[in-house]
């Protein structure tokens, strides 16, 4: 078997392992995930763990462990910094990382958002060369998923488990002496997802309802869709389409009795989760809860 440096969430290692293509060391992405106690225990390598060191620090132990133990494979999961390009060259057989979405489309930090709110049918992941600029590298495999009614969380979630799998057919697979050609990215066809600030946290209620629920959906469970109800600051987390909505309320109005309706560009929508702000901390309220705070004195 090969060298292999692994980056990323332990989880990955833990079943390239599993897989027999054990990392000699294992780089742990600064994201909080279960594992990493099971990883250098079980394991038995050196791990450096991101969350723990500053940049400066983590690029040189990278440095001294490749001197010392030069991988000839880069796999990634999940690792949420660069790996710096000197370290891709390093390695005979470069790198290999999955990202969820199908490439060149939604390139980027938050590919759930992008594929939610732009009303994709289907997306999925796809596993491509590492190479010193995000996401650009050639594909190696993909495989798709439909989007549905799911939420940003929920399709992070469903997208998880083909990505690892299809990185574990393609790590394997090179380990094992295997050739995998990549396609390069058509360049014409590439997005950008970035983190949704500023106006992508709001929605137009001009919109139609259709699209403003891809709003929600895009920005749930957190931050939710940013608007203001009777002095009272909001991220709307879930809604629902209605055609039960007061005649007299115009697109971006809403009305609150027993639940709280707003009006769209084409019929309306009630909120049926919420966040109310509340100093520096949130309120999580349901819609009855919701109405019932915006009802009061």
């Amino acid at each position: 078997m090969i060298r292999v440096a692994y980056f990323g969430l332990p989880l990955g290692a833990l079943l390239l392992a599993r897989d027999g293509v054990t990392p000699s060391w294992i780089v742990l992405s600064p994201t909080d995930a279960p594992g990493r106690r099971r990883v250098a225990h079980r394991l038995g390598v050196p791990v450096l763990d991101a969350r723990d060191m500053d940049a400066r620090a983590l690029s040189s132990s990278i440095d001294a462990a490749i001197a010392e133990r030069t991988p000839e494979l880069i796999v990634s999961w999940y690792y949420t910094r660069r790996i710096e390009e000197r370290w891709l060259r390093a390695a005979r057989l470069g790198g290999v990382g999955a990202h969820p979405s199908l490439l060149p489309r939604h390139r980027g930090p938050n590919p759930f958002f992008a594929a939610i709110d732009e009303g994709d049918r289907v997306t999925g992941v796809t596993v491509h060369r590492l190479t010193a600029a995000y996401d650009e590298g050639d594909v190696l495999a993909t495989e798709e998923l439909v989007v549905g009614e799911r939420d940003a969380w929920e399709l992070a979630r469903a997208l998880d488990r083909p990505s690892l799998r299809l990185l574990r057919r393609v790590a394997r697979e090179l380990a094992a002496g295997g050739s995998l050609p990549g396609t390069p990215q058509d360049e014409a066809s590439a997005t950008w997802a970035p983190e949704p600030y500023g106006e992508l946290t709001r929605a137009d209620f001009g919109w139609t309802t259709e699209r403003v629920l891809r709003r929600v959906r895009a920005l749930s469970p957190v931050p939710g869709v940013a608007i203001e109800i009777r002095g009272v600051d909001l991220f709307v987390t879930r809604a629902e389409a209605t055609r039960d909505y007061p005649a007299a309320l115009v697109a971006g109005e809403a009305a609150v009795g027993e639940r709280v309706v707003i009006r769209t560009g084409d019929g309306g929508l009630v909120v049926t989760r919420a966040t109310v702000v509340d100093g520096e901390d949130g309120i999580v309220m349901n819609g009855e809860e919701l109405a019932e705070q915006l009802s009061a004195p």
